[in-house]
């Protein structure tokens, strides 16, 4: 006999539930400054209460995009260059405190977010070359800043996942060194949207194909650019000589199956990539770690990818 499908995680379901009831509007209903405000506003229902790391600043890089750096109680010398979720369109440093502050926290290394301009205002590949240019400047300015570039990671969920994927293609095409790690959260991989999971998965369980269609509109109006490996990593010629990879999935996701291909592409071509879907998990569940218990499971695990990676204290 086939073996089930897994269920659906009930506080993922009561979540979901809740959103209907209180008739939250979809997000592809809404303007872009609305997106952005219901963004910023729900977290405090999903998110708890900031964890304490050593110091937190604000900085820009000479080209003026804006970082924030978080230290950790301990070490301190490595960093992970984190790039937020929220379809190239929303989200922000604020929407990711917490979670770049668990990471902080629970991976032992300094985390630096970065603020990249956001579609429809600025349309790819802006995100992408703000993250390159963020990830270059930490590199390069390392050691004013007490930290150690030959110890970086870059990481990111969703959006965030797909640039940080880019970037490290960028950095090879370049010729420059990788990082230690690529932490991809439920990445966006495949701009052209056809994996099975963007059927079976594309309505019901938070991240819609409506949505997904709505944030791409806005960053990748073209559909002739969504086959530029910066878009799209998966339909990069080699995916050979990249940074070792944690890639983190959700089963009850549209974008589940690309994140699994992307894995599997990192490993035909050599490259080191640990694979693990949380099967009964939603899109996004990876920040709501005060409704989602599964949620602190899959941070625990990222840290402890850090720590392995940039050989931080536990």
């Amino acid at each position: 006999m086939p073996i089930p499908a897994p269920q659906l995680d009930p506080q993922a379901r009561a979540l979901i539930d809740l959103i209907i009831e209180r008739k939250v509007p979809p997000v592809h209903t809404l303007s872009v400054e609305e997106g952005r405000r219901m963004y910023l506003e729900r977290r405090f229902f999903t998110q708890p209460h900031p964890p304490a790391v050593a110091a937190v600043s604000e900085l820009r890089t000479d080209g003026g995009i804006p970082l924030r750096l978080y230290r950790p109680l301990a070490d301190g010398k490595a960093v992970l260059v984190y790039f937020h979720g929220g379809g190239w369109t929303i989200g922000d440093l604020d929407t990711h405190d917490v979670l770049c502050r668990q990471l902080c926290a629970a991976g032992g290394a300094a985390v630096i977010s970065v603020d990249y301009r956001l579609a429809p205002e600025h349309r790819f590949p802006a995100a992408f070359d703000d993250c390159l240019a963020a990830t270059r400047w930490v590199r390069r300015e390392a050691a004013a800043l007490g930290l150690d570039p030959a110890r970086l990671a870059v990481g990111g969920d969703s959006a965030g996942g797909n640039l940080a994927a880019a970037v490290c293609l960028g950095l090879r095409e370049a010729g420059e060194p990788q990082p230690a790690l690529q932490l991809l959260i439920y990445p966006a991989t495949d701009q052209r949207a056809g994996s099975p999971s963007h059927a079976s998965r594309g309505q019901g369980y938070l991240l819609t194909a409506d949505s997904i269609a709505y944030y791409r509109g806005h960053y990748l109006p073209d559909p002739a650019s969504w086959a530029d490996w910066r878009a799209s990593p998966l339909l990069a010629a080699s995916h050979a000589s990249l940074a070792p990879a944690l890639v983190l999935t959700a089963g009850y996701d549209p974008l589940v199956d690309e994140g699994r291909q992307y894995a599997d592409a990192l490993s035909a071509a050599g490259t080191p990539a640990q694979y693990l879907c949380f099967e009964r998990q939603i899109h996004g569940f990876i920040t709501m770690t005060k409704v989602i218990a599964e949620a602190r499971t899959a941070v625990a695990v990222c840290a402890a990818a850090l720590r392995e990676a940039l050989g931080t204290p536990s």
